[in-house]
């Protein structure tokens, strides 16, 4: 074991072992690579998506194939996938249920714009499970969430929607902040657009009671937009009895609380908010809602709908319907979503598999918190339902700050190369591992060898 660095000597040596790993990576993947120059030439940043740039390879893997908790690239390399599409895969890759549901409906038509007798069951289930009892499909969570604020603006009148520092809720501009210098800026690595987010959104520290107290007695904040633990900056755990008073105070103000559990739906059946026993104006998930085919929802308290009703009432069958509400897209609520969302309620995430998950995450959690105590690191593990993060830091963080201060990027992106040479992949965003139905134990204790390695990897030179 080498003795331990200097900070200026440890940056040098993790820039070394990252580009070492990098090289490692682009040696054994040139068909990805080459693929990766060719798809430069045509996409705006690479792919289809501009977030299939980001991984730490220096260049993405072209995936081949992907079943279950695993994924296949096109250099003929499989990797245990802890990512899983950063929860839109959280039912595991191509589950049987969710690929017949979706021959069965294509060969029925995709989408026509009109209801399919599926949308009954799956209205029906999700408020049996979500506690809400009207509901909204759309195209993503991103949609859901759009479409929630502006209900909240509707019927309150209000203009801002308050946000936790580091949040995100997809790509809804109100959510794109953080505190900075003590004011409201844009949140890490998104760049200005000219909107002035200072006078569509207020921005408070996670777990900061007496900042949320203050911004909502101001009656300016037309809904606050939350996960119940945020999970997007690492994970933060949340502290007791915040979200209680979170829903009190909401209450107290007039103000519509969204819970968002695009990621804390991974808690269990009914999601975070079930298990806790939460009480939310308004629900939203997406990503993995209907098993990786593109979906949101987002659900509505009866109080909440019946203010909405008194804006725009029900539907008059004597008069022409025009789209008052200035939300929803063409392909929102299709046949195919919902065939396969009705797929996956009933098959997929259900209590026995949510069991499973849940055992997996404990598992991957228990086992690299017993390394990190035995190496005598200061880092920590969270674990909520079936998601677990390790965090290079020795506590929680209780807020955006928090993470601000204490995170260790280059350290993380290091790890990533690391473990997609070792075949595993996780969040690229930060280390966060997500169970599916179909992971084992034997994957999750393969994460803990290669874990083991990194940690040797960095005790070797010094970094540790």
């Amino acid at each position: 074991m080498a003795e331990q660095a200097t900070q200026s000597e440890r940056a040098q040596i993790i820039d070394q072992l990252l580009e070492a790993e990098q090289q490692r990576f682009a040696d054994t993947h040139p068909k990805s690579q080459s693929l990766w120059g060719e798809g430069r030439k045509n996409y705006l940043y690479g792919g289809p998506s501009h977030w299939m740039r980001r991984w730490a390879g220096g260049f993405p893997i072209y995936v081949d194939s992907a079943k279950g908790a695993e994924v296949q690239d096109v250099d003929g390399r499989t990797y245990t996938d802890f990512c899983l599409g950063d929860t839109g895969g959280m039912c595991g890759h191509a589950p049987e249920a969710v690929t017949e549901a979706a021959l069965a409906q294509l060969k029925r038509g995709t989408t026509t714009m009109l209801p399919t007798e599926d949308s009954i069951w799956v209205g029906q289930e999700l408020a049996h499970r979500f506690g809400m009892p009207y509901w909204t499909l759309t195209t993503s969570a991103t949609d859901a969430n759009r479409g929630a604020i502006r209900y909240c603006r509707m019927v309150t009148g209000r203009q801002k929607v308050l946000v936790f520092s580091g949040c995100y809720h997809g790509g809804v501009e109100e959510a794109h902040v953080e505190i900075r210098d003590g004011k409201v800026g844009l949140r890490n690595m998104i760049h200005p657009n000219g909107v002035d987010h200072s006078k569509v959104s207020h921005v408070v520290e996670f777990n900061d009671r007496e900042a949320l107290a203050e911004a909502l007695e101001s009656g300016e904040i037309a809904c606050v937009l939350m996960e119940p633990m945020m999970t997007n900056f690492g994970m933060i755990p949340v502290a007791p009895g915040f979200n209680e008073f979170v829903r009190e105070k909401t209450r107290e103000t007039g103000t519509i609380l969204i819970i968002d559990e695009t990621h804390t739906m991974s808690s269990g059946t009914g999601g975070f908010t079930k298990t806790h026993g939460l009480e939310p104006d308004i629900f939203v998930a997406g990503k993995a809602i209907a098993g990786g085919i593109p979906a949101g929802i987002f659900g509505i308290s009866e109080e909440l709908a019946q203010r909405i009703w008194q804006e725009v009432p029900h539907v008059n069958p004597k008069k022409r319907q025009s789209a008052h509400l200035g939300i929803g897209g063409t392909l929102a609520g299709n046949a195919l979503t919902v065939a396969t969302m009705k797929a996956v309620l009933s098959n997929i995430l259900t209590d026995e598999n949510f069991d499973k998950m849940i055992a997996n995450a404990e598992r991957l959690a228990k086992s690299a918190r017993k390394l990190i105590e035995k190496n005598n690191l200061p880092w920590h593990v969270t674990q909520v339902g079936a998601r677990a993060e390790i965090m290079f830091s020795p506590q929680p963080p209780r807020n955006g700050a928090d993470v601000i201060a204490t995170r260790q990027g280059d350290l993380e992106v290091l790890l990533h190369a690391f473990y997609m040479n070792e075949g595993i992949l996780v969040t690229p965003f930060h280390t966060m591992f997500l169970m599916c139905p179909a992971t084992t134990a034997e994957q999750v204790d393969k994460h803990t060898e290669v874990f083991a390695k990194f940690i040797s990897l960095l005790q070797e030179n010094g970094v540790v």
